[in-house]
């Protein structure tokens, strides 16, 4: 065995961490006598740290082997493999393996810092923390202590401030001097946007100016160039931008064959009930909707109704009816097809004019008769931070500690298994798969020596699932598992996937969905038994790396790293919506549960949510001091027929048996 990172087990060898974790893994048990010197880790150091040979310095047992010497003699690293994480991979300081690609990507994807600090000056647009990562440079002194060590919040952020009441200055100032220091005052300049930042190393105050701001294709620029907004949210009624320019000029289409109401343009910025207008009063700020013509009678005919207007008689439609081309007739509006956020949040009913809202079995219509809430208790939010996992009430707030490990360990990954209330998650220290049973407290350990991106839990056919990105394979084993020694568990789908990422089931339907973040990212789709694959999308992507389903709209979300967006489509493809949102950085999980998403942003350590049809309406619902994973919101899903062959009698299966509906 190799000393410095493994001990003796019978006829074979096991990793340190496995000694003294309270279960057996050798057949004579000497792994748990943790008496003896053979196999107990020095009383001088503790459980779960390491001595350094001829010394009083203890090492945690994770930095044994993480290509930092941190005994003096080195002997932390003597005798380790060449290569400990797989191929394609790059191991951080404290022994985590992600992605080679991800180093130096300006994002700490290890925890530490360690992928960042070897790196390179940070991209453009961002600044490295004395502690190593990067952040974008739009951090700097926003109150809120981005780096570890609080470096992009130095106490010259107060002279930023005041420098921004006092600036001052011509248009051709500083045309040649943007990374010129600046001591008392910030200089105007003849641009769109004007920022300012505080260089971390020596604490000066800097500004800069961009002459362009430049949007996405998908959004558009405000008035006053100081920021984007997406095109859905051009003449939605509410101010966007700051300076409320998405709203202007809107009453152009007032009147405009296919509008759904009936309404009149007052001036350029507003829109006014067709009634309103020749009643004797002015209504509209300018007095546009009296005199001229209003004495006209109308003599037009019209399909619905005909109103005088100072133009002349128009006709008008009735509510859920829409003007149609030729400017007399009227067309019913289809509310379920209408393209946006949807006049339902689950089932939809058209009627000439009108149109009903449904909701599924486990749901309740609200008074307001769109929305669907969850009947019975409230729904809880299950979330990994760091050692210890959390649950969330969505209605409450109501936070509390469903369990915790031991501090160095990092719970990954998560899922629940509603049949028998377990968690299952990731331990990337000691590379296991591991549970917990929230209803005794019991704990046992499902598969060990598996590196694994996302787990997901079939709770209908008894069995857990999880993605292998640098291997490129989705697994599975039995709940029921134990850990004997020897690993049982199946390679699902193996070959010709792209390093898959975050995985989600759909326990009734037989199915399961995967992201793949590799050279051409995509998402896909296949029966849990790893046959009948097929691509479900593979245009518009970058790094897909949190899926959630929503069943009772029967449509999966996505959160796009690389793209910094929330993207949506149908489970068979179509009708695909994206949003690019400037605040998706680093997410990790996500979830839906009524109309609200929920996602882990690793970067900013915190659990957000938006509305899930509009992406507006952002809330921080957790923030903590480390880095959130795992996110769940378990739910019993859609009342769909049940087409999981596992679901009765293991599907007379004697071991594992996966779904092939």
């Amino acid at each position: 065995c190799v000393a410095s990172r493994q001990a003796s087990c019978g006829a074979g060898c096991i990793p340190i961490p496995w000694l003294c974790d309270g279960e057996q893994q050798c057949p004579d048990g000497t792994d748990e006598q943790c008496g003896c010197e053979c196999c107990c880790v020095p009383s001088v150091c503790g459980a779960k740290k390491v001595q350094c040979p001829g010394t009083h310095h203890c090492i945690p047992h994770w930095e044994l082997c993480d290509r930092h010497q941190d005994c003096e003699d080195g002997w932390d690293e003597e005798g380790c493999p060449q290569q400990p994480c797989l191929p394609g991979q790059w191991q951080c300081r404290n022994r985590v393996c992600i992605m080679a690609e991800w180093k130096c990507n300006g994002i700490d994807n290890c925890g530490d810092s360690s992928d960042e600090d070897i790196c390179a000056p940070c991209p453009s647009g961002m600044v490295r923390c004395d502690e190593g990562k990067c952040i974008l440079e739009s951090l700097m002194c926003n109150d809120e202590d981005d780096c570890l060590d609080g470096t992009d919040e130095p106490s010259t952020c107060g002279e930023l401030r005041s420098a921004a009441g006092h600036s001052h200055g011509g248009p051709g100032r500083g045309a040649g001097s943007w990374d010129s220091p600046v001591t008392n005052y910030l200089p105007a300049y003849s641009c769109q946007v004007c920022s300012a930042h505080v260089d971390i190393r020596s604490g000066d105050l800097y500004w800069l100016a961009f002459l362009h701001l430049s949007c996405p294709r998908t959004h558009v620029l405000c008035r006053d160039g100081t920021e984007c907004v997406d095109q859905e949210y051009m003449c939605d009624g509410e101010k966007d931008c700051a300076d409320g320019s998405d709203e202007d000029g809107c009453a152009q289409l007032c009147d405009t064959p296919g509008r759904s109401h009936s309404s009149y343009p007052c001036g350029l910025s507003a829109c006014l009930n067709a009634s309103l207008v020749c009643d004797g009063r002015q209504d509209c700020a300018d007095g546009s909707d009296e005199g001229g013509n209003c004495s006209v009678p109308c003599q037009r005919s019209c399909t619905h109704l005909c109103y005088p207007s100072p133009q002349g008689p128009r006709c008008w439609c009735d509510l859920g009816y829409r003007l149609a081309e030729d400017g007399l007739s009227c067309v019913d509006i289809d509310e379920c097809t209408e393209p946006g956020e949807g006049a339902c949040s689950q089932t939809c009913l058209n009627a000439p004019g009108s149109y009903s809202c449904g909701c599924l079995p486990g749901y309740l219509l609200e008074p307001d008769g769109r929305v669907c809430k969850l009947t019975g208790p409230e729904p809880m939010m299950l979330v990994a931070v760091q050692s210890e996992v959390l649950s969330y009430g969505l209605r409450s707030g109501r936070e509390e500690v469903l369990l915790a490990t031991d501090k160095d360990r990092v719970v990954f990954s998560l899922d629940y298994d509603l049949v028998e209330r377990k968690v299952f998650w990731m331990d990337l220290t000691t590379e296991s798969i591991r549970w917990q049973d929230l209803a005794s407290g019991k704990k046992g350990t499902l598969v060990k020596g598996v590196r694994s991106d996302c787990v997901a839990v079939d709770w209908l056919g008894r069995n857990l699932y999880w993605t292998d990105g640098a291997a490129g394979q989705v697994l599975a084993t039995r709940l029921g598992a134990a850990w004997r020694g020897i690993p049982e568990y199946t390679v699902v789908m193996d070959g010709d996937l792209d390093q898959p990422h975050s995985l989600v089931l759909q326990p009734l339907a037989g199915l399961l969905y995967w992201s793949e973040v590799g050279s051409h990212p995509r998402l896909m789709e296949a029966t849990m038994d790893g046959s009948r694959r097929r691509v479900l999308l593979a245009q518009g992507l970058g790094w897909p790396t949190a899926l959630a389903l929503d069943l009772p709209t029967w449509r999966i979300f996505w959160l796009d790293e690389k793209l910094g967006s929330i993207g949506s489509a149908r489970l068979d493809g179509t009708s695909v919506k994206v949003l690019q949102l400037s605040w998706v950085q680093s997410p990790f999980a996500a979830a839906v549960c009524e109309g609200q998403l929920y996602w882990s942003e690793r970067k900013a350590w915190s659990v957000q949510q938006v509305d899930k049809a509009s992406g507006k309406n952002r809330t921080v619902l957790l923030k903590r001091h480390g880095q959130p994973h795992g996110l769940q919101v378990p739910t019993w899903g859609s009342p769909k027929p049940c087409t999981n062959g596992c679901a009765k009698s293991n599907g007379g299966c004697a071991q594992l048996c996966l779904p092939n509906p």
